[in-house]
């Protein structure tokens, strides 16, 4: 077969095999290429493929994060399923660690659930919500008051805050989802201490995801700066995937002062779901 590398396949935010998201990590990597490991995560075909890499100074390991069509500086499954893979094969003793990313030094909490803590947050200027709204099929009326923003920790979306159970009809649109800017749409409906969500992540090639860490981790963001949580410490929990039949769950905490959000995690379970070896792509 020529040469080739071992692969893990785990389910991240869940605890039960084929639910979560599925996540593919290519290990002893670091001396592929770019193109090389955007070829192995189109050949995964999985939201995202992770490669472990040595660390930048100060982090205990590195990590590419790969879509079928692009690299990401960040991502949160990816982050919090590798540091499980790596904690498994014992590369990654148990305890508080630091990975390096395209956003940077992320702390990252690893033990029988792995913690992830998002970087600096970002919250932008009320959004035009027409095209958001066409991008997901659903109208004005579907709109809870709160007005459409973009945020992130490393990786920004824009949120629609709709009323209970039109995240349901949301219906994702590749060709608009691509002209909203960021990495796509988080559709959610909150419940007081939880969120409804489906994420449409056209922007990065990902028609819709059953578990998004980076997403779960804006929308803290964007519920404090909107005033739907208080200031202090505030936990919520976010369920996603439901209607692709991958049911996930995403437990986050977010720190806030004055409207901002100053500090989030996301934390989720892991389990394993496949192993195995594929061959090492042409260099190009």
């Amino acid at each position: 077969m020529g040469p080739s590398l071992t692969y893990r396949i785990v389910d991240v935010f869940t605890g039960t095999p084929f639910a979560g998201n599925p996540l593919a990590v290519v290990l002893d990597a670091e001396e592929l290429t770019t193109g090389q490991m955007q070829v192995l995560a189109r050949e995964f075909n999985l939201s995202e493929t992770a490669f472990p890499v040595p660390p930048a100074p100060g982090a205990d390991y590195g990590l590419r994060i790969f879509t079928p069509a692009v690299e990401l500086p960040f991502a949160g499954h990816p982050s919090v399923g590798a540091a499980w893979v790596l904690h498994d094969l014992g590369r990654l003793p148990a305890g508080d660690r630091v990975q390096s990313c395209g956003a940077g030094l992320l702390p990252v909490t690893v033990g029988p659930e792995v913690t992830l803590t998002g970087g600096s947050s970002s919250y932008g200027a009320p959004r035009d919500p027409a095209l958001l709204l066409a991008a997901v099929g659903l109208t004005a009326a579907d709109l809870v008051g709160t007005p459409a923003r973009s945020a992130g920790v490393g990786i920004d979306f824009a949120y629609l805050h709709v009323q209970p159970e039109a995240h349901v009809r949301a219906v994702g649109n590749m060709g608009l989802l691509a002209e909203v800017g960021g990495a796509g749409v988080s559709v959610f409906a909150w419940e007081g201490a939880g969120a409804r969500a489906r994420v449409f992540a056209g922007g990065v090639g990902v028609p819709e995801d059953p578990a998004t860490g980076s997403a779960a981790l804006g929308l803290g963001v964007f519920l404090a700066a909107s005033g739907l949580l208080p200031d202090g410490l505030s936990d919520y929990v976010v369920t996603q995937g439901v209607e692709m039949g991958r049911p996930s769950t995403l437990t986050c905490r977010v720190l806030v002062e004055g409207g901002h959000a100053l500090r989030s995690t996301v934390s989720g379970t892991v389990v394993p779901v496949a192993s195995g070896e594929i061959r090492v792509p042409p260099a190009p």
